[in-house]
């Protein structure tokens, strides 16, 4: 998600009984301030950091490792070193990863738990299975917990997921148009008017960071292309302050954007997921 996830939203996410995720996308000095703002509302539940490893800020790091209770890496293979500077702050650590041998990697490096990413994923994508083939994978490759994440957007999802072995789960499209979010008006609309069949994994977005797949909505790339030689191909996404052509930009979305159907306040699509996702496990036979 980006800057898209804010203290704001993580705040909101963790106030209903889920880990809220921060995203390190400044340096130190800007998510200490960030993580100011989580410890001033005393959170019962937890909010973690996430960090991007070719961004990475070693300092933002270790101010994440000594204040927060989970910090996540993604995007490379899996670093000893910096799980371990991570684990060192007291953080449990997870790597997020696309295959199962990147899983044993995480598992080596002295990572507490992976997230497995399934290609139906929004923003960038490691792997190239869907998650259900990618968490049986993961699951016989590691002995650590295993969250799903990539094309989760309902109740019935998540149901499917921990049916098929996850211990969890991770969703980021379906906050994107939370009201919580700072996202561009123009991003939420394209948002809540897409179906998954109308999101498209390209690396066009790529100018800064080449060879890094992107799941984004076909419309930004049409968008895109229609301004020629003035649109620049970056992997930024449009806030509610940016002012040029925002359906150009980067409009990071999964394939469970179907699920996006308005804006609605983060503890209001909490409730709505779990109440969901239990009713789907109720019906299901016992074994």
């Amino acid at each position: 998600m980006g800057g898209l996830a804010t203290p704001r939203l993580a705040i909101a996410v963790a106030r209903a009984g889920g880990i809220g995720m921060v995203a390190a996308t400044g340096g130190a000095h800007r998510l200490s301030a960030q993580l100011d703002q989580v410890d001033a509302e005393a959170l019962a539940a937890p909010v973690g950091v996430n960090f991007l490893v070719p961004f990475l800020d070693r300092a933002a790091l270790d101010a994440a490792a000594a204040r927060a209770p989970f910090v996540e890496l993604f995007w490379g293979a899996p670093d000893r070193e910096l799980v371990a500077a991570a684990r060192a702050g007291g953080a449990l650590t997870g790597w997020q990863v696309g295959s199962a041998d990147e899983a044993r990697a995480a598992q080596d490096a002295g990572c507490d738990v992976v997230i497995a990413q399934g290609v139906e994923a929004g923003g960038h994508v490691r792997g190239t299975l869907g998650l259900i083939p990618l968490l049986g994978e993961v699951k016989s490759a590691v002995d650590l917990p295993v969250i799903a994440a990539g094309g989760i957007g309902t109740g019935r999802a998540i149901a499917a997921a921990l049916s098929a072995g996850a211990d969890g789960v991770r969703l980021g499209t379906r906050f994107m148009a939370a009201t919580e979010t700072h996202a561009h008006p123009a991003y939420v609309d394209a948002l809540i008017a897409a179906e998954g069949d109308d999101t498209v994994l390209t690396t066009v977005f790529g100018t800064g960071w080449p060879d890094a797949p992107h799941r984004v909505l076909r419309s930004c790339i049409e968008a895109g292309e229609g301004l020629g030689a003035a649109q620049a191909w970056t992997p930024d996404w449009p806030t509610a302050g940016y002012a040029g052509v925002a359906e150009a930009r980067a409009l990071y979305a999964g394939q469970s954007v179907g699920a996006v159907r308005g804006r609605q306040g983060a503890e209001e699509i909490v409730a709505e997921l779990v109440a969901e996702a239990e009713a789907a496990l109720a019906r299901e036979p016992r074994r």
